[in-house]
């Protein structure tokens, strides 16, 4: 559900790599509970922006406050508190092919808690049940298909009950229907766990379907250049980049 408190506050932030800045003094909220979708060209910073809210790579200034502690200002033992309350899947899904898929979705449960291995493997396995895997639990990643390893990284990041879990192109290499598929499960899972999701992606069926809010980045703006709901920036005819791009438009003088 829904709600009108921030999950993450990103404020006055600039981030890049060397100091040398690829998004500058970018402002917004992630609201609780909603599909949040960051979109843009090749370039424009997508992946730097998702990196530094996951905390793989400190801002040059700025802000990223997560469930009202700030990622951004933390020091070791307080960022890893923080990073226990998000989950992330990659564009790869990044499975360990030397561990079974039911080994993979316990590595953060190993990592964060003393559980007893029985009681891994039990909460591992009500992951798999989540994203339809259970039946695969015992598999090697390459004996998985692109959708169902897809799956299994959403399960791991699920793994520790995270409040928030952010997606990297989570469609990207999938077939329509194995999109579609993925989609439905994270709008399922929304709906009915409450976690809320931060997408990068580009694929504009997915965007259509899942997201509650957009923000479209520019490389040369390195920032961004529009925020809103998918129907608000298809019809934004102010706005060419959004528009052309929820609308499959040209730009004049493009073939």
């Amino acid at each position: 559900m829904k709600q009108n408190q921030a999950a993450i506050k990103v404020e006055n932030l600039f981030a890049g790599y060397n100091n040398i800045p690829v998004i500058e003094n970018i402002n917004f909220e992630v609201l609780k509970g909603e599909i949040f979708v960051i979109i843009g060209g090749s370039g424009c910073g997508k992946s730097t922006l998702l990196k530094h809210m996951i905390g793989l790579l400190p801002p040059i200034s700025g802000n990223i406050i997560i469930l009202g502690e700030n990622l951004s200002r933390s020091d070791r033992k307080e960022k890893k508190s923080i990073l226990q309350k998000i989950g992330v899947a990659f564009q790869s899904g990044a499975l360990f092919g030397s561990m079974t898929v039911m080994e993979n979705i316990m590595l953060p449960l190993k990592e964060f808690t003393s559980l007893p291995y029985p009681v891994l493997e039990d909460i591992a396995f009500l992951k798999l049940q989540l994203v339809g895997l259970e039946k695969n639990a015992f598999l090697m990643p390459d004996e998985l298909s692109g959708g169902m390893k897809k799956r299994a990284a959403l399960a791991r990041a699920m793994a520790l009950d995270p409040s928030i879990i952010f997606l990297d192109e989570p469609s990207a290499g999938l077939d329509p229907v194995t999109s579609a598929g993925l989609d439905h499960l994270v709008t399922d899972l929304s709906s009915s766990l409450g976690i809320t999701f931060v997408i990068v992606t580009h694929e504009l069926a997915s965007i259509n379907a899942i997201s509650d809010r957009i923000i479209m980045l520019e490389k040369d703006a390195k920032g961004i250049i529009a925020a809103g709901t998918p129907e608000q920036l298809k019809n934004d005819q102010t706005n060419p980049d959004a528009y052309n791009f929820f609308n499959r438009t040209i730009k004049k003088g493009e073939k």
